[in-house]
């Protein structure tokens, strides 16, 4: 049996939605114990960035990067991936929504402590104030998605759909056309000069856990997008293609867990959030690091939850969290990218000044 026919068999067993929703599972996994094992982590890459001057964790991310863009690129090259078929590439970049859905989410992310992916991390290891950041951050994604916030979103935001015959949206694709090289060849060299610097550092160098995870971290959002192509090639229907991403697919799968009708809300978005907090689970419990926790400070609280709603209207404005536009954008080199993870950065380091300096700095 080839790969097609053993997706229609798959499909016709759990559906297209529970299809998706396996397929996305694994990734998911790998995300998750990145997280708990290697501390992967958005907010405190930045923070250590800001505050300690202590540059691993955006070391890390620049390996998750480099092995993401050379993974994506890399399908595409041998026909196993079509970048212009993935979601960010269907719509025509709005640097507004970028930058002001990127600030609302950075500034959100440093007030819950945590973004989506991370606050699916720390559930997985038995924080219960993370069950409020998630359950907080899908329900204000959903309501941003398509609940009474969408029409102010859309008209504010709107999302317009490219045309068809226009060149792809994207770095790699622009030195492309400028110069008739492959895509694949700027990609490869963007990629090694994030590695090149990312292993610059012989102390990172040593820290073969830390930079080892980041690479499957960057290797899942690959994944994501081979075997969501693999599935869109194998169905008659549209299916869209996809990888990771931590704002809009909560509410989605909030919304599955509520209602599971027709399958709606499940699909390979579900199956990589289950994934995250099962793969956090298993690297908090084989650590011995689970242990439940809870949150005794009402003030402490009331941010959490101001945060999450804040992240999940910024991360669907912005067509993307951390992880969606951080990475998963990224790995495409598409142009909203760089811009909104700037945009986080910003509104990260806002908000981390004012939970340190307090409410009242300017």
């Amino acid at each position: 049996m080839d790969a097609a026919s053993a997706f229609e068999a798959l499909a016709e067993t759990l559906g297209d939605g529970g299809l998706g929703a396996l397929l996305g599972l694994p990734g998911g996994i790998i995300l998750g114990l990145a997280a708990r094992r290697a501390r992967f982590c958005t907010l405190g890459a930045l923070e250590s960035a800001f505050y300690a001057e202590d540059y691993t964790g955006i070391r890390m991310w620049a390996v998750a990067l480099g092995c993401a863009i050379l993974g994506a690129f890399g399908l595409a090259a041998a026909g196993l991936f079509d970048p212009a078929a993935s979601f960010h590439m269907q719509l025509q970049w709005n640097p507004l929504a970028s930058i002001i859905g990127g600030l609302v989410f950075g500034y959100g992310m440093a007030l819950a402590g945590n973004c989506g992916y991370g606050a699916l991390a720390r559930l997985g290891g038995g924080d219960l104030r993370a069950f409020v950041v998630v359950a907080v951050l899908g329900v204000s994604a959903a309501m941003t998605a398509g609940g009474p916030v969408a029409e102010l979103r859309a008209l504010a935001f709107p999302r317009v759909p490219v045309d068809p015959d226009a060149p792809l949206q994207g770095l790699a694709h622009a030195l492309s056309a400028l110069t008739g090289a492959g895509p694949l060849v700027f990609a490869a060299l963007i990629a090694a000069a994030m590695l090149a610097w990312a292993f610059a550092s012989a102390e990172f160098r040593a820290e073969t856990g830390k930079w080892a995870w980041s690479g499957g971290a960057g290797a899942a959002i690959a994944l994501g997008w081979a075997l969501t192509s693999a599935q869109a090639d194998a169905n008659f229907e549209a299916t869209a293609v996809v990888s990771h991403s931590y704002a809009d697919p909560i509410g989605e799968t909030i919304l599955w867990l509520m209602t599971s009708s027709g399958g709606g809300g499940l699909g390979f978005g579900a199956g990589s959030v289950a994934g995250v907090w099962l793969g956090a689970l298993i690297g908090s419990w084989e650590a011995g690091h689970f242990r439940w926790e809870a949150c005794d400070d009402p003030q402490e609280l009331q941010r959490q939850i101001i945060g999450a709603v804040l992240m999940g209207i910024g991360g669907v404005t912005a067509l993307g969290c951390s992880v969606g536009q951080g990475l998963t954008a990224f790995s495409l080199l598409h142009w909203s990218a760089p811009v909104t993870l700037a945009a986080i950065a910003v509104g990260a380091a806002l908000g981390l000044r004012q939970l340190i300096r307090g409410f009242h700095a300017v």
